[in-house]
């Protein structure tokens, strides 16, 4: 069980660590769960709005869209959705980034004013404006662990 988070942060959650969760990814399963529990406790989690939409088209792809509508309720009962619109898309455009949707997850995070993007993909996330955590190395600043 996740202890409460005592000190306030705001971090947006990639879609990798979410599918980590859903997926039961070893050896990622413990701390990216870790992080999403934290998310029931205190922790403010975001995840960019083209993160559910993702989640929602493979979830359907591999298991049903019942299945889909089910584990995105589930998510969104303890994460808020970061916004991404024309502001979001100009930033992730204007970084040049080699992978856009990874620019647009930055974007999304820098624009909802997160703390920290926490994601095991830290390369795509190196040169941006939102320090990027993987969910191990966020999981000590809140004083949790897996």
């Amino acid at each position: 069980m996740a202890s409460p988070v005592t000190l306030r942060y705001r971090i947006l959650i990639d879609v990798d660590v979410v599918l980590d969760v859903l997926s039961r990814r070893e050896p990622f399963f413990a701390s990216s769960a870790a992080v999403l529990a934290d998310c029931e406790t205190g922790l403010e989690g975001l995840v960019a709005a083209h993160t559910v939409t993702t989640l929602f088209n493979l979830l359907s792809k591999y298991h049903d869209a019942r299945y889909a509508r089910t584990q995105i309720a589930d998510l969104l009962s303890i994460v808020q959705v970061a916004a991404v619109d024309s502001v979001v898309i100009r930033q992730a455009l204007a970084a040049q980034a080699e992978d856009f949707e990874d620019a647009v997850q930055m974007a999304a995070a820098a624009v909802a004013k997160a703390q920290y993007v926490v994601t095991r993909n830290l390369a795509h996330f190196a040169d941006g404006p939102v320090p990027a955590l993987t969910p191990a190395e966020f999981l000590p600043l809140v004083g949790s662990g897996s």
